[in-house]
C-alpha cells in the first residue's frame, strides 16, 4: 500500500442516543471518496475511539472498508495503551479483510522508546507480517514517545513497517527521520496546519498527510497534497494560505469567568480535536451527531471562533467549502448568518 497524499482521520457520527449513526457514516464516506480522497483512517481520535466499545471498534473498521470497497486507501485505527488490545483490534481488522493498520504509543502507562520498539511495534510487527504497521507519535496525547531513531531500528528490521503518522510537532525530528529512514518510507503529517511545511522541505520529504480537516474539505487538502508531491509549490501555497484559518481552528482555546466565594476568576478552556471539527460539521449539516462523554459541546466563545474562522474562509475563497453545499444541501451563507445554529451548537454552564 502507498501511503501518500490526503488521508482523512474520520469522526465517528452518532444519534441523538450516543449510537453509531451508520447511515450517516455511509454519506460522510461517499463524500470522502466522491472529493478524491486518497484514503481514510477511521477509529483514530477523531473517531472518539476512546469511548466507543471493543465491538463497536471492530465494527465501524468493518464497515468503512466495506463501505469504500477499495475506492480508496484504508488505514483501520487500533491504537490503544494495552499492547494485547492493540493485537485484538488489529486481528479484527484482519478478519474484516483490511491490510493496514495505525498503532499509538502507548498513553498514560509511558512506556520508554525502547520498551514501545521491542514490546509494543516490534511484537504487533511480528504477529502480523503481512499487514503493513504504520506508527502514531503524538506526545501530546500520549506523554512518551517512540525515537527517531527506534523508529529507523523497526524500519530496518520489519518489512511491514514503512510509514509514520508524525504528530510530534518537531521540525527537527522529522528533519533527522528524513535523513535515516529508508528512501520509501513514508512520513505522514499528523498536523494539518505543518502539512506544507513538512512536504516542501528537502530534509522531510513527507509524502501527504492524516488529516482532520478533511473531514470537511477533502477536495482542498487533497489539491494542497498533489500540488506539493509534484513541485507545485506555489499553487500548494496558496491553497494552504486559503484553509489557514480552518487549520487554526482544530484545537480553540477560549476563556470564562467564574465565581467562587464573590471573586471572579479566568477559566482558560482547550477543546481538542474531535470537538471543533464535529461541531463545524453539525452547523454544516453533516453527520456528525453527539460527543461521547467526556466530551460534549463548545462554550459560546468557542463557538464564536469556529463561525468567524468559517465565515473568513466563505468570504474569502467560497471555493473551499462548495462541494459541501452542493453534497449535502447546505446553505453555508444561511448557516453563517443564523445565531440559532451556533446557539444550538453551544454549552450553558450549569450552576
Amino acid at each position: 500500500m502507498e501511503f501518500k497524499g490526503a488521508w482523512t482521520a474520520l469522526v465517528t457520527p452518532f444519534k441523538e442516543d450516543e449510537s453509531v449513526d451508520w447511515e450517516g457514516l455511509n454519506k460522510n464516506v461517499e463524500f470522502q471518496i466522491k472529493e478524491g480522497i486518497s484514503g481514510l483512517l477511521p477509529m483514530g481520535t477523531t473517531g472518539e475511539s476512546p469511548t466507543v466499545s471493543h465491538d463497536e471498534h471492530g465494527a465501524v473498521n468493518k464497515k468503512v472498508f466495506e463501505l469504500a470497497a477499495g475506492r480508496c486507501g484504508l488505514l483501520a485505527g487500533c491504537g490503544s495503551n494495552s499492547t494485547e488490545e492493540s493485537i485484538r483490534s488489529v486481528k479484527s481488522a484482519v478478519e474484516a479483510g483490511i491490510k493496514a493498520a495505525l498503532i499509538i504509543d502507548c498513553y498514560y502507562n509511558g512506556p520508554s522508546s525502547f520498551e514501545l520498539r521491542t514490546r509494543h511495534y516490534g511484537r504487533i510487527a511480528e504477529a502480523f507480517p503481512d499487514i503493513e504497521m504504520v506508527p502514531y507519535i503524538i506526545p501530546g496525547r500520549t506523554g512518551c514517545e517512540l525515537s527517531a531513531y527506534d523508529l529507523a531500528l523497526l524500519a530496518e528490521k520489519y518489512a511491514n513497517i514503512n510509514a509514520v503518522k508524525e504528530a510530534t510537532g518537531d521540525l527537527e525530528r522529522m528533519s533527522i527521520e528524513g535523513g535515516i529512514l529508508p528512501e520509501n518510507f513514508a512520513i505522514l503529517s499528523g498536523d494539518d496546519g505543518i502539512t506544507f511545511e513538512m512536504m516542501v522541505s528537502p530534509k522531510i520529504k513527507a509524502k501527504g498527510v492524516i488529516s482532520v480537516l478533511s473531514n470537511i474539505v477533502p477536495a482542498a487538502i487533497s489539491r494542497m497534497c498533489e500540488a506539493a508531491a509534484s513541485g507545485k509549490y506555489g499553487a500548494a501555497e496558496e491553497i494552504n494560505k486559503k484553509l489557514k484559518p480552518l487549520f487554526d481552528i482544530i484545537t480553540v482555546k477560549s476563556t470564562r469567568m467564574v465565581e467562587i466565594k464573590g471573586n471572579q476568576y479566568k477559566v482558560t478552556d482547550k477543546f481538542r480535536n474531535p470537538v471543533p471539527i464535529k461541531t463545524l460539521m453539525r452547523a454544516l449539516g453533516m453527520p456528525s451527531g453527539k460527543f461521547r462523554a467526556p466530551l460534549g459541546m463548545m462554550t459560546p466563545a468557542g463557538g464564536l471562533t469556529l463561525r468567524s474562522a468559517l465565515k473568513s474562509v466563505w468570504l474569502l475563497s467560497p471555493e473551499i467549502l462548495k462541494p459541501i453545499q452542493e453534497f449535502y444541501g447546505t446553505d453555508i451563507a444561511k448557516v453563517l448568518s443564523d445565531d440559532s445554529v451556533w446557539r444550538a451548537l453551544s454549552s450553558v454552564e450549569e450552576k
